[in-house]
C-alpha cells in the first residue's frame, strides 16, 4: 500500500487525536447513538488531555460530515484546532478509538483500507455505456456514454434488395457506440491507474467494446454477461464480479511481496532489523501483521529516521529529546517520511514473521544485518 495521503499528518508536530467511530445510519434511532458514541469519545479525548479547541473542530467535523447510506466508519485526525484528515470507511471500525498523543494512530486507517486495487467497470449495451472508475484512494469517477449512434440498433431482416444496407448499417451503429465507450473507459482507466477493468452487459457490445481497447488494458480485462443497463436491473452479480476480481489482484499483490522478502534469507525480519532499516532509509515495503492488541512501543525523534528501540539510540544520533509512542504509530511515520510501502497481513498469512514485521529492502550492503556486516 501506498501511503502518500497520510503526508498531511507529519508535516506539523503533534501531540495528535485519532478517533475512529462507527457513524452508520441504517436504524432510525442511528442519529442519536452516533451522538452519544462521539460524546463517549470526546470524553475520552478530554481525559488523556486533548485541548478543547481541537475537540471542538473534531465535533464539527464529526456532526457535520455528509452521511452515507448504510454501515460506514469515520477516521479522523486533528490537533492544533483544525482536523487534518478525514476519511470515510468502507465499514465500522472494530471498535470505537480515541487516542492522544504524539503521533496520530494510523495503523487502524492502514488495515482496515489493506491493498488498494484501482478499478473501472463498465455497464454497456448497444447504444452506449455506464462507466465507473474507483481510483487507489476509493475516490469514484463516472461517465455516461451515449452513443453517437442511435439507430439502426438491431439487424433486422426486411428482406429485398436493402437487406444487406440495414445489416451493414447495424453493424457500423454498434462499432461506433462501441468506440465511443472504449474511449471513455480507457479514459478513466489511466485516470485512476486501473488494474482490472470489469467489462459487463449485453454480450455482443462487450463483444465489440473489448475488441477496441488497447492491448494494455485487455490484459487487464474481466468480461462478464452479468448485469444489464436497463433501469432498475439487480447489479449485485455483477458488483461480485468486480470484487472477486480486484480481491484476486490484491493477493497476487501480496504474494508478490511475500515471494520478495522471502528471497532475502531472514534479511530484514524483525522489529530490530526494520527499525535499523527505516533508519537508513533502506525500506522499500514493510510487511506487518496487525494486531489491534499490541503494547509495542519504540523511541523516535522529531525526523522520519529518528526512530529506535531504546532512547540510548538516539541520544547517539544527536537527538535531545526521545520520545516513547506506539510502535506501529512509529513504523508508519517513518514509512510516509521514506516514502515506504506497507502490505498488511493477517496472523494466518505469515506465521513465521518475526515479531510480526519484515521488510522488503531497497538495497542490502555490508552495513545490513545479516548481510556481511553489523
Amino acid at each position: 500500500m501506498e501511503l502518500s495521503f497520510l503526508r498531511p499528518l507529519y508535516e506539523r508536530p503533534g501531540p495528535w487525536c485519532s478517533v475512529y467511530l462507527d457513524a452508520s445510519r441504517d436504524t432510525q434511532d442511528a442519529r442519536p447513538a452516533l451522538d452519544l458514541r462521539w460524546r463517549a469519545l470526546a470524553g475520552r479525548l478530554t481525559e488523556q488531555g486533548a485541548d478543547p479547541e481541537t475537540v471542538a473542530a473534531l465535533d464539527r467535523m464529526v456532526r457535520g460530515h455528509a452521511p452515507l447510506p448504510g454501515d460506514y466508519g469515520l477516521a479522523l485526525f486533528a490537533n492544533r484546532g483544525r482536523v487534518a484528515l478525514t476519511e470515510y470507511l468502507s465499514a465500522p471500525p472494530l471498535r470505537d478509538l480515541a487516542a492522544y498523543g504524539p503521533l496520530p494512530h494510523t495503523m487502524p486507517l492502514v488495515a482496515q483500507r489493506g491493498e488498494e486495487v484501482a478499478w473501472v467497470r463498465v455497464l454497456a449495451d448497444r447504444t452506449g455505456a455506464d462507466v465507473v472508475a474507483v481510483d487507489a484512494g476509493g475516490v469514484p469517477r463516472r461517465a455516461h456514454v451515449r452513443g453517437r449512434e442511435s439507430h439502426p440498433l438491431r439487424r433486422v431482416q426486411p428482406g429485398g434488395w436493402s437487406q444487406s444496407r440495414y445489416q451493414r448499417a447495424a453493424t457500423e451503429a454498434w462499432h461506433h457506440n462501441a468506440g465511443d465507450a472504449a474511449a471513455a473507459t480507457v479514459a478513466l482507466a489511466e485516470r485512476v491507474g486501473a488494474e482490472v477493468v470489469v467489462l459487463a452487459g449485453d454480450v455482443r457490445a462487450t463483444g465489440v467494446i473489448a475488441a477496441q481497447l488497447p492491448p494494455r488494458w485487455q490484459d487487464r480485462l474481466v468480461r462478464t454477461d452479468a448485469g444489464k443497463r436497463a433501469g432498475g436491473a439487480d447489479l449485485a452479480a455483477m458488483e461480485d464480479v468486480t470484487v472477486q476480481a480486484v480481491a484476486e489482484v490484491a493477493d497476487r499483490r501480496i504474494q508478490q511481496t511475500l515471494d520478495r522478502f522471502g528471497v532475502q534469507e531472514d534479511v530484514g525480519a524483525g522489529l530490530d532489523a526494520v527499525v535499523g532499516a527505516l533508519q537508513r532509509n533502506q525500506v522499500d515495503t514493510m510487511l506487518i501483521v496487525d494486531d489491534p492488541s499490541s503494547t509495542d512501543e519504540l523511541w523516535i525523534g522529531p525526523e522520519p529516521t529518528e526512530i529506535a528501540t531504546d532512547p540510548g539510540q538516539l541520544t547517539a544520533m544527536a537527538v535531545d529529546h526521545p520520545q516513547r509512542v506506539r510502535a506501529d504509530a512509529a513504523l508508519v511515520r517513518a514509512l510516509v517520511g521514506t516514502d515506504a510501502g506497507v502490505t498488511v497481513l493477517g496472523p494466518d498469512e505469515a506465521p513465521e514473521l518475526t515479531d510480526g514485521v519484515g521488510a522488503v529492502l531497497r538495497y542490502a550492503d555490508a552495513g545490513t544485518p545479516g548481510r556481511g556486516g553489523g
